[in-house]
């Protein structure tokens, strides 16, 4: 069984901003924007769990521009879908049913004064994952239909030949609580550095000492590490 964590969500680098954490807890996950321009739904018309338009969440001064911006939907935590057709996600072709892909993101406090880290916020139970054409149309359409990639036609035949999906099982969550999995380090020339906390390190491992999680490519846990980590993925609310 694989683990592997992948970086997903909203940050100052596609969106502008950090999703919100409140004090309990408990989060708000926010999609990037869609760069395709092709998505209906806006951060100004989806509502998120705790019953505030995701517009809301920006400072006022991007509200306006946030307000009519398309949102990429994508993992999606409805039927469980995720995809992607850049090259540094398509090792996430190699999952099998079983294995966890688990999603972390940056959050930042909104009720109460909390610095951005990185938290993991949801996982799938692999059901299965490929590349779209090994798929075929059929299969993604009874797979896939509502992941960002494939409701659009005109973006799914542009894509599918490098299109990698995964699909989750009925077991995968959006978790009702983030985790954080993240302490402040510094780079070589002393700038501010998001990597995996050594609490974190003695669940995931340290990925041969490639411990930056700020803005990586998937990082497939070690296997002396894997049932430790997908124990306590899986208990995980």
């Amino acid at each position: 069984m694989n683990v592997v964590l992948l970086r997903v969500g909203i940050d100052t680098g596609s969106g502008g901003i950090h999703g919100p954490v409140f004090k309990d807890r408990s989060f708000e996950f926010m999609w990037i924007p869609d760069k395709y321009r092709v998505e209906h739904r806006t951060y100004g018309s989806l509502v998120g769990r705790h019953g505030t338009k995701l517009v809301d969440y920006f400072p006022e001064r991007k509200r306006c521009r946030a307000l009519s911006t398309p949102v990429h939907v994508d993992p999606e935590f409805e039927t469980f879908t995720y995809g992607d057709p850049k090259r540094p996600k398509a090792s996430l072709r190699r999952l099998h049913a079983g294995d966890l892909l688990v999603f972390y993101c940056g959050l930042e406090g909104w009720d109460f004064r909390c610095d951005p880290a990185l938290y993991v916020i949801g996982y799938f139970c692999v059901q299965t994952a490929g590349r779209a054409a090994e798929f075929g149309d059929s299969t993604v359409k009874d797979l896939f239909a509502a992941n960002a990639h494939v409701r659009h036609h005109t973006l799914y035949q542009e894509q599918k030949d490098r299109l990698v999906l995964v699909k989750g099982s009925g077991e995968s969550r959006l978790l009702k609580k983030a985790v954080r999995i993240s302490t402040l380090a510094s780079d070589r020339s002393g700038k501010p550095l998001h990597v995996l906390s050594s609490e974190m390190q003695k669940v995931f491992g340290d990925f041969e000492g490639k411990i930056s999680i700020q803005r990586s490519p998937p990082r497939w846990v070690r296997p002396a590490f894997r049932d430790r980590a997908a124990s306590f993925v899986r208990s995980l609310r």
